[in-house]
């Protein structure tokens, strides 16, 4: 089941210029099985995912884009609405307490803007960052990112043992579907993405 686990849509992603119905079209047309809507510090309600799903006739799922002091994360099963910049120390607490799941959005997005050569960051020095003590996973592929970054990302995951997943982070149309997460069975639900993840029963994919 081919899932781009990091979409965003407008309103609720100020952002973002995407439509949702286009969102649909649009994933449905580059081959996608399934769309995770994660937007800035938003959750859509219930009957929202359920009515374009519907209509859209492809499967829905929902996480949130949380701002933090080490960070952006990806949440997955955690519904709280969230403002503003939270500690990451106390968003784990919570996500952990509601069964949920934390993925590093883009950790190196503009780390590596002069070259690794330059900064001179070892894959060492990396695993350092607070943030990878308080997340499930790395995004390792993110269509906005030099491939640099995506790479520092991976090895990082490699290194320290976290989930490798991957998302566009479309904010645009022509995003939509570049980097999927590939999972071995068919979910139906947000708890059971979850549960795949943590199995770690899925691969990534980047299309150029």
């Amino acid at each position: 089941m081919r899932i781009d686990l990091h979409t965003h849509t407008r309103p609720h992603s100020p952002c973002s210029a995407i439509d949702p119905a286009d969102l649909i079209k649009e994933a449905r047309w580059v081959g996608l099985d399934g769309i995770c809507v994660t937007e800035h510090q938003c959750r859509w309600s219930f009957q929202e995912i359920e009515d374009l799903a519907r209509k859209g006739g492809i499967r829905i799922f929902q996480g949130n884009e949380i701002t933090t002091n080490q960070g952006d994360i990806l949440v997955f099963g955690y519904d709280k609405d969230v403002r503003g910049v939270v500690t990451i120390q106390d968003l784990r607490r919570e996500v952990k307490e509601a069964g949920g799941l934390m993925i590093a959005a883009h950790p190196f997005r503009g780390f590596l803007l002069f070259g690794i050569t330059q900064l001179l960051m070892s894959v060492e020095q990396a695993c350092q960052r607070k943030v990878f003590q308080y997340v499930d996973g790395v995004e390792i592929l993110n269509c906005k990112l030099t491939d640099p970054e995506n790479e520092m990302a991976g090895q990082v995951a490699e290194r320290l043992g976290l989930l490798p997943v991957a998302g566009s982070d479309a904010h645009r149309l022509d995003e939509i579907g570049r980097c999927v997460t590939i999972f071995n069975k068919e979910i139906g639900s947000e708890q059971e993405l979850i549960e795949e993840l943590r199995a770690g029963r899925f691969h990534t994919e980047f299309r150029r």
